[in-house]
């Protein structure tokens, strides 16, 4: 029975799941694996698991074997060769005074063509920095530009969580963020604590949106004027974990009234 296996392509990069097929693996095999971009070398993360569901209907991609001795040198001189074109592209950047900063640089497993990943204002004439990589390097070379949310998911790190980043960690696609998440689940609005390491709003923004939209949609809104048992007042904040509004009454007193004691709409 064909299992489900998990594989790492860098050290504390983003886990990938594959079909491993037939093949017996077990935590820490070094494997062969088919991707979008041509075969890839990886290191199982855990013990393969066994799939009830149809893997097919998954649109896995297969681990084709465990990799050899061969293999291993062949990464480790990608590896190699991506540090020497980081750092002579590095130069050649500083040398031409050009616009961009560097992310890094990958090899394709079958050293087919290295991509060099980098960000930048604008758009950037790099076609001297091609030829120059080129003459240096003899092999193909693709110069991608990315932006500051793909460039913190490419180079990891920390959150102000504590925890590996998401983007870095689990996350597949970057969805919208908007500042309206973030008051709606009543969040400083100072930057410095909803931007993640990147400078944009922090995808977790995201994660709970729904559950406060839903848990809201039927109080009243900030700002609405209603009816309590301890008279007239205005909404000036919501407690949707308490099950509370806080009512600035007439007099100047703020109370903070549960949901049930709310009369009505003073409007």
């Amino acid at each position: 029975m064909n299992k489900l296996v998990s594989v790492q392509f860098r050290k504390d990069g983003k886990i990938y799941f594959f079909d491993s097929g037939n093949l017996v693996l077990k935590k820490g095999d070094n494997v062969i694996v088919e991707t979008e971009l041509g075969l890839a070398y990886g290191e199982v993360c855990e013990n393969p698991i066994r799939c009830n569901g149809n893997l097919s209907k998954l649109s896995l991609k297969k681990v084709i074997r465990l990799a050899t001795e061969k293999d291993r040198d062949r990464y480790e001189k990608n590896r190699r060769m991506e540090r020497d074109v980081y750092e002579y592209c590095l130069q050649r950047v500083q040398d031409r005074s050009l616009p961009m900063n560097l992310v890094s640089a990958e090899r394709f497993f079958d050293g087919s063509k290295i991509v060099v990943y980098f960000t930048a204002e604008g758009r950037v004439d790099f076609r001297e920095l091609v030829k120059d990589l080129v003459q240096r390097f003899h092999t193909r070379i693709e110069m991608r530009q990315i932006g500051v949310r793909h460039q913190a998911k490419m180079v990891g790190g920390l959150g102000s969580c504590g925890r590996q980043l998401c983007c870095t960690s689990f996350l597949n696609n970057f969805e919208p963020v908007s500042i309206k998440m973030a008051k709606e689940q009543s969040l400083s609005l100072n930057p410095s604590k909803i931007s993640g390491m990147c400078g944009r709003l922090m995808c977790c923004l995201n994660y709970e949106h729904a559950y406060y939209e839903e848990a809201k949609k039927d109080l009243p809104k900030l700002g609405r004027r209603v009816k309590t048992n301890r008279g007239e007042g205005k909404v000036i904040r919501q407690n949707i974990f308490r099950e509370t509004l806080t009512v600035s009454l007439e007099s100047g007193e703020e109370v903070e009234i549960p949901y049930d004691e709310i009369i009505n709409d003073a409007n």
